[in-house]
C-alpha cells in the first residue's frame, strides 16, 4: 500500500480509507447554516421557529457508502531474463511456492509493478463509469465500468460548461464562483486539477506576459495559483475536463493489504508475480466539488 500511495499521483493526495469489509458507510455531519440566534432573557429557542428567534440549530447528518471491487495483475518473467540481468538473480532454486526471490531484482520488479499499478488505479479512480463501453476492447470495458469514478461522481456537484473555449483565468474564476462560499474558507487546501497539456497551455498564456512572471514560465516550472488556488496537472485527466476541490474530498478505499504473491512454472521456466487489491472510490461532499467540462482540446 505504501509503495502504491507514495507514487506521484492524485491518489497520494486523496483521502485513503482502510476498509475491513467489502462495504463501509462513512458518516457525515455538518452545520452548513448559521447556528447563533439573538438571545432573549427567559425565552428558550423553539425546535421550530414560533417565537421569531429562528429556532434551535440542527446538524445535517448523512452517510455515504463505499463498496469494493477486486482488481488483479499478473506478470511473468522468464528465467533467462532474470539470469542475464545485471543484478544477477539466481533462478531455478527449489524454493517453496509463493517464496519471494532472494535478490535485489525482486525489489526492482516490485517497485516497477507498484508504479504501474498506481497509474492504473488512478485511471480507475478518475475515469471509471458504470455506463462505459468499448466494443473494441472487452478488458478495457470490464475494468473501467466496475464503478463510478471521481469524474462521474463530480457530475452531481457544480458543473461549469466551458463550451469548447480555451483554458484561461476566466475558467478558474467561474469555477470558484460556482463553489458555495462555506467550502472556500481555506483556498490553500483547494486545487484546480487539469490535464498535463491544459496546464502547459495555461502556463503559455502566463508566459506571454511581459515581465518577470512571464519569463519565469518560459524558463522554469514555478507554481501556478490562479486566484490564489494552486493549479496541478494530473497525468490521466482527460483534456476536456477538470476539477476544482480539496483533494481530500476525493476518497480512495482499500479493503485489505495489497496482496503480492510469487510462484514459478518449472516447465515453462518462468517466475509469476500476481498482485491483487480490493478498492472503492467515493466523493465525501459532492457539493464541495466543481467539474469543468468541454475545455477546448489542445
Amino acid at each position: 500500500i505504501r509503495k502504491l500511495i507514495k507514487e506521484p499521483t492524485l491518489i497520494r493526495q486523496a483521502r485513503v480509507v482502510e476498509m475491513t469489509a467489502p462495504q463501509r458507510r462513512i458518516n457525515k455531519i455538518g452545520l452548513a447554516k448559521r447556528i447563533l440566534r439573538k438571545a432573549t432573557q427567559g425565552v428558550a429557542l423553539d425546535n421550530v421557529s414560533t417565537t421569531g428567534l429562528g429556532g434551535r440549530a440542527k446538524p445535517a447528518t448523512e452517510q455515504i457508502t463505499m463498496t469494493t471491487q477486486e482488481v488483479i495483475a499478473e506478470v511473468r518473467l522468464p528465467y533467462d531474463v532474470l539470469e542475464d540481468n545485471i543484478e544477477r538473480m539466481t533462478v531455478a532454486e527449489n524454493a517453496a511456492s509463493n517464496t519471494p526471490w532472494s535478490s535485489g531484482l525482486q525489489e526492482t520488479i516490485v517497485t516497477l509493478i507498484a508504479e504501474r499499478a498506481a497509474l492504473d488505479l488512478e485511471e480507475l479512480c478518475l475515469l471509471a463509469d458504470t455506463a462505459y463501453t468499448n466494443g473494441a476492447d472487452a478488458d478495457d470495458q470490464a475494468y473501467l465500468s466496475m464503478f463510478n469514478g471521481w469524474l462521474k461522481l463530480a457530475a452531481g456537484g457544480h458543473v461549469v460548461n466551458w463550451n469548447n473555449a480555451a483554458i484561461s483565468k476566466e475558467l478558474f474564476k467561474t469555477g470558484m464562483k460556482a463553489m458555495p462560499g462555506q467550502y472556500q474558507r481555506n483556498l490553500n487546501l483547494m486545487k484546480h486539477l487539469v490535464s498535463v497539456n491544459q496546464e502547459v497551455e495555461y502556463r503559455d498564456t502566463i508566459a506571454n506576459r511581459v515581465g518577470a512572471l512571464g519569463d519565469s514560465q518560459v524558463q522554469g516550472r514555478g507554481g501556478l495559483s490562479p486566484f490564489g488556488v494552486p493549479l496541478e496537472a494530473v497525468q490521466l485527466m482527460p483534456e476536456s475536463v477538470g476539477l476544482f476541490t480539496n483533494p481530500k474530498n476525493l476518497i480512495f478505499g482499500i479493503q485489505r493489504q495489497v496482496s503480492l504473491e510469487f510462484d514459478k512454472s518449472i516447465t515453462e521456466r518462468v517466475y509469476i508475480v500476481v498482485l491483487t487489491a480490493r478498492v472503492a472510490v467515493q466523493v465525501e461532499e459532492v457539493d464541495a466539488l466543481v467539474k469543468f467540462t468541454n475545455i477546448a482540446s489542445v
